[in-house]
């Protein structure tokens, strides 16, 4: 709880200070502004409650509020549908079930399996908590990697994007998925502050990259529910794929990502000749399969 405490503090004021008070609607005061973003004082007056409340809430003071302050709070702060939910579970009112800080392994049913196979012409990779890789087909170990060949517990995305060799080669926009990591990364962490798994891998992260410590601190968060990466694979060039991500019925801690790139063009072609070589070429094993994770 205390971590909890702590990361609501640094959570809202990292979204006050990149608030613009023109864009929230306030009007000029003419006084000098010696840190950037709302005052919170200001945030205050927005979300409609006292200063000294919302100053306690910055504090990690334990404090309930209702739904509709949160909400509010959400309002004068700017934040996207991920950092409400992120706000929401921090402030514990969510309706989600609560976490045991003791998790099971995780593993995947006979049938996930069967289903990854059959979807043998696109990408698929199946993710845990924190990112970690439960399960990848054929064509996702030849378009990224072969996580099976990695120990078990460096089958983590991110700290493939991160640590790994391939990654800043691989993606022409290494960038902007190690930020989109990272902010999946915090989402996690707001879900279950105590994990020791997910907080183990973060402070690996962030002394060993420099990159995801800095991006670390600017708290903030992200849910991937579909995109693009844009690669420059070494076998068949440039091609930019799109995803989908479909949470499982009764596990919301395990998502497929499934990759496709559109009919007739250049990226389809790419990734069919790759499907070619894995036939073909290597012998690449089918499905690399993490039975058991922390």
């Amino acid at each position: 709880m205390a971590n909890n405490n702590r990361e609501l503090g640094n959570f809202l004021r990292k979204a006050r200070s990149q608030m613009d008070p023109e864009q929230a609607g306030l009007p000029p005061d003419n006084r000098t502004r010696r840190v950037p973003g709302l005052r919170r004082e200001e945030v205050a007056r927005l979300a409609g409650v006292s200063t000294d409340y919302y100053a306690r809430l910055e504090q990690g003071r334990p404090i309930a509020p209702s739904p509709g302050v949160v909400d509010a709070l959400c309002r004068a702060l700017g934040l996207d549908e991920a950092g409400r939910t992120y706000l929401h579970t921090l402030l514990g009112v969510t309706a989600a079930p609560s976490r045991r800080h003791s998790r099971s392994a995780q593993r995947l049913r006979p049938g996930l399996h069967q289903l990854i196979d059959a979807l043998d012409g696109e990408p698929v990779l199946v993710l845990g908590r924190r990112g970690d890789v439960l399960a990848a087909n054929r064509m996702a170990k030849a378009l990224f990697t072969d996580f099976e060949q990695m120990p078990v517990r460096h089958r983590n995305y991110a700290r493939w994007m991160f640590l790994g060799e391939e990654p800043r080669s691989l993606f022409i926009d290494w960038e902007d998925q190690a930020r989109a990591a990272v902010e999946s990364l915090r989402l996690e962490i707001g879900r279950d502050a105590d994990d020791q798994a997910t907080n183990d891998l973060i402070a690996e992260l962030r002394g060993k990259s420099t990159e995801f410590d800095h991006w670390w601190e600017e708290h903030r968060v992200h849910q991937r529910t579909h995109g693009s990466k844009r690669l420059h694979h070494a076998l068949v060039g440039e091609l930019t794929v799109e995803y989908e991500t479909l949470t499982l019925p009764g596990d919301p801690d395990t998502s497929l990502f499934v990759y496709t790139a559109e009919p007739g063009s250049s990226s389809r072609q790419a990734l069919d000749l790759l499907a070619m070589w894995t036939l073909t070429g290597t012998g690449t094993p089918r499905t690399g399969t993490a039975q058991e994770h922390d």
